[in-house]
């Protein structure tokens, strides 16, 4: 595609020259990413960026081992963009949205609010259920604590990981950081 339309990327999504050159290589590609930041908040150039880079991720994986073109693909941009909210709004993690994006491609019917509800996949932003996972990560994790306090940062990504684990995953990594630091 003409180098006008990768500039304009550039210009008015806030997207590197190479993702620009990644969503240009064809047209469908570029129309199908183009539509789906219509769904968005012009001057929100984060958003435009997340957006690019599931195009360039996990939808171009999905089509490539689906051996289908753009405009067959079962996640239209509107979809993939309901995702994105819920990714962009807490409720998901971006494990947790990759899972989610796995059935809506196999499920063409299904919402993401559906999938998120029965798959139980909501992450836990509650501050109250997360001081409490951390409270009993750090009681259960004496030696881990010392660790740290004796300067041994990566006790900290220990730590982090014990409350994931006890969470199942569903527990917000970057609350968990925060409330961390704060204790400790």
């Amino acid at each position: 595609l003409p180098d006008a339309m990768r500039a304009r990327l550039v210009a008015e999504h806030g997207v590197t020259d190479y993702d620009a050159q990644q969503l240009t290589a064809s047209r469908a590609l570029a129309d199908y990413y183009e539509a789906a930041c219509a769904a968005l908040p012009a001057a929100d150039a984060a958003a435009h960026k997340l957006v690019a880079n599931w195009v360039l991720g996990e939808f171009a994986a999905a089509l490539n081992r689906s051996d289908i073109a753009v405009a067959e693909a079962s996640v239209p941009p509107a979809r993939l963009v309901a995702l994105l909210r819920r990714v962009a709004d807490g409720t998901l993690s971006g494990k947790m949205a990759k899972e989610v994006f796995d059935e809506l491609w196999s499920t063409p019917q299904a919402t993401v609010d559906a999938i998120v509800d029965r798959r139980g996949l909501r992450q836990i932003s509650d501050t109250g259920a997360l001081e409490k996972l951390v409270d009993e990560a750090m009681a259960a994790n004496p030696a881990v604590v010392a660790e740290f306090r004796s300067g041994k940062e990566k006790a900290f990504n220990s730590l982090v990981g014990q409350v994931m684990k006890a969470s199942r995953g569903k527990a917000n990594p970057a609350q968990v950081s925060a409330i961390l630091k704060r204790k400790l």
